[in-house]
């Protein structure tokens, strides 16, 4: 059997090729932007790529074709699938009728850290002996691919609020009928498709209605907007969790405390006894969280804490979250996903903690969607208030300027041209901390960077 995804360098399109090729169908796609790391691991598996959406790429007609959500009425394959009648589907769907079924899913869910949760969890499982299938939407350093069927009943998945497709305006999600849910954060986001919060936390309300009563709700203690997506309704446990080392006296039974600053290392404790101290690569207490969620949705399927705690201390972390790209005379190139406020805030807070009073330079582009209609351009400029410089990419055609953003912030400047971008940065002094922060491939402006510094 064919299938063709449209979309199919998209983090969740890419991985659900893997699983699909896996499954034993033969396996091509189409997208207009075909860029690492998704790419190089698609071909790598030897799942044929198609640059833009050409009716051609439609001939001979494949058995099926999966429509990525980023396609819309007037894309031309759209429109080819459409007139032809072909038979097509939505990549989530596809997934719940073909991978999902008689599965133990656990989901992790919010506005922030679904990615590197998801392979922590996954990691955890792993580490354990589990066999876990699951789908990733980025690519986990602690395995070879970011997705794939596994050999138990149990599948980790990054479940994502973003809508289905373009004849399926749900959350995806909502599809999935997890049994565990780590529901990490929820602020606004995805301005494209979301008018407010609340719309938002209908969809989450939505995907609290497919969890079984023997299921499991893993939440933070200090998230009021999840608080008022419980009040809608709930069948489900909930599980509760701290990051506050002063809720040990608390009816939270989860909580952390600190061992670095940096967030480099941190005790665990349940119902007030400790269970390990987790000594690991990331920084930031972003991740602390994400690191707590995963243990506590590990124990719903059996996994002790301590091995939970074991594994995390050899987790590798995510390529495109904080990864180091590279080292040259003294200066440190980061690549990091951030396309949110927040999470351009504890990104870069977590590294001032590790770095201390070493300069860190944030290179950021507005590029997703959200970003781009300026639906988060008032706390744009304090988000990364702390870093030592601010160099910010104005995306032709955004509709709206970055000038005005920063306005009385003087250490943050607006760009206009990627090799000047570049310029700025060659004569930075050793030690420098150099963070980009794109959700897209941002020009391979990283290695344009270490070039330059090297000659």
């Amino acid at each position: 059997m064919h299938i063709h995804i449209l979309g199919i360098c998209g983090t969740f399109m890419g991985s659900l090729a893997l699983l699909a090729r896996e499954l034993g169908y033969k396996v091509t796609g189409s997208d207009a932007n075909v860029y690492p790391p998704m790419s190089t691991q698609l071909e790598a598996q030897g799942i044929e790529l198609m640059e833009g959406y050409q009716a051609e790429h439609l001939q001979p007609a494949p058995d099926l074709v999966v429509v990525g959500n980023a396609m819309s009425r007037g894309n031309p394959a759209v429109e080819y699938v459409l007139d032809q009648g072909l038979h097509y589907v939505s990549g989530p769907q596809w997934l719940c009728e073909h991978v999902l079924q008689d599965k133990w899913v656990l989901a992790i869910a919010g506005t922030h850290g679904k990615t590197t949760t998801t392979s922590m969890l996954t990691w955890i499982l792993e580490y354990a002996g589990m066999e876990p299938g699951y789908l990733i939407g980025g690519v986990p350093k602690n395995f070879e691919v970011s997705a794939r069927l596994g050999g138990s009943p149990f599948f980790v998945i990054e479940a994502d609020e973003y809508d289905t497709a373009f004849f399926d305006k749900r959350s995806k999600f909502v599809h999935y009928r997890p049994r565990t849910v780590v529901l990490n954060n929820l602020e606004y986001d995805h301005a494209d498709i979301f008018p407010d919060l609340a719309a938002i936390q209908r969809q989450f309300h939505h995907l609290i209605r497919t969890i079984p009563a023997n299921g499991q709700i893993i939440l933070s203690d200090a998230e009021p907007a999840l608080d008022d997506v419980l009040s809608m309704g709930c069948w489900s446990p909930v599980v509760k969790a701290s990051l506050d080392p002063s809720s040990k006296q608390t009816d939270t039974p989860w909580h952390v405390e600190l061992v670095a600053e940096d967030g480099s290392a941190f005790n665990i404790y349940l119902e007030g006894e400790f269970q390990g101290c987790v000594r690991w690569g990331q920084t930031g207490q972003h991740s602390v969280s994400n690191g707590l969620m995963a243990i506590i949705a590990a124990r719903h399927v059996g996994v002790l804490p301590k091995h939970a705690i074991d594994a995390l201390c050899q987790f590798g972390g995510v390529k495109r979250r904080m990864e180091k790209i590279g080292e040259v005379a003294g200066v440190t190139v980061y690549d990091d996903f951030a396309h949110h406020p927040t999470a351009i805030e504890t990104t870069l807070a977590g590294l001032r903690a590790s770095v201390g009073k070493q300069p860190i330079v944030a290179v950021i582009e507005p590029r997703s969607n959200t970003m781009r209609l300026g639906a988060h351009r008032a706390l744009l400029a304090e988000s990364a208030a702390i870093a030592d410089q601010v160099i910010w990419y104005q995306p032709a055609g955004m509709g709206w300027s970055l000038d005005d953003v920063i306005e009385g912030h003087p250490h943050q400047q607006v760009c206009e041209s990627i090799d000047s971008i570049v310029q700025q940065c060659t004569g930075l002094p050793s030690g420098t901390q150099v963070v980009v922060m794109s959700n897209g491939g941002f020009a391979g402006i990283h290695q344009k960077i270490l070039n330059a510094l090297a000659n």
